[in-house]
């Protein structure tokens, strides 16, 4: 009979190495450097995709699929929007600043009249939208582009960066399930990683 090997090379976890867990939200200061290096290159496309993605808080699946009558429609901008999530089919509103009508309107300048309504329209399958893999790749080059680690950021980052401004500022869960369009409050306290220590420190800044 056989013996076994007592000294098998233990296989290598598949995460080893890697970052996991949620990814970090940007913070104010890496907005405005991202912001500001897509202007000087001129990425006009790429700055209203990346300020869509800040004001809706939309997951990578419902930002690619964003059509211009969702934000300009009869070339009028909106202030405001509300889509159909695919995830769960329930209606998100979302605001749209005035930096995101800007960039917007510049890119709208440049995309021209098509023959579909995608926002962001393919640039390699004709009448398709943006992938999601393509967009995921756009947002690890914005973060490297400001010397950030691409393994800590991602898509959700931007889809938490305003909903964590908001949270931090006002502690307000009950917005932050709105913005983000969760069904349960605690699928909002998972997502933002709030902890015991959160809820201690707001706590005691309140008198009675």
């Amino acid at each position: 009979m056989p013996q076994l090997d007592l000294f098998i090379q233990p296989r290598r976890p598949w995460n080893a190495g890697r970052l996991i867990g949620p990814k970090a939200p940007l913070k104010p200061k890496h907005i405005w450097a991202i912001r500001h290096q897509l202007k000087v290159s001129r990425r006009v496309r790429e700055l209203a995709m990346f300020n869509c993605a800040l004001d809706s808080k939309l997951r990578g699946c419902d930002l690619v699929r964003l059509r211009v009558s969702d934000v300009a429609p009869g070339g009028a901008l909106r202030q405001r929007s509300t889509v159909i999530q695919q995830k769960t089919g329930r209606p998100v509103p979302f605001e749209i600043t005035e930096p995101t009508r800007d960039a917007i309107a510049q890119w709208l300048a440049i995309r021209g009249r098509r023959d579909d309504d995608w926002l962001f329209p393919s640039r390699s399958r004709q009448g398709e939208h943006i992938g999601t893999r393509q967009y995921a790749r756009l947002v690890d080059s914005w973060v490297q582009m400001i010397d950030l680690d691409p393994h800590a950021y991602g898509t959700h980052s931007l889809r938490r960066t305003k909903v964590a401004l908001v949270y931090k500022k006002t502690g307000n869960l009950r917005a932050c399930q709105l913005l983000l369009g969760h069904r349960k409050l605690e699928s909002t306290v998972r997502y933002l990683g709030i902890e015991l220590d959160d809820a201690l420190e707001m706590s005691e800044q309140i008198d009675l």
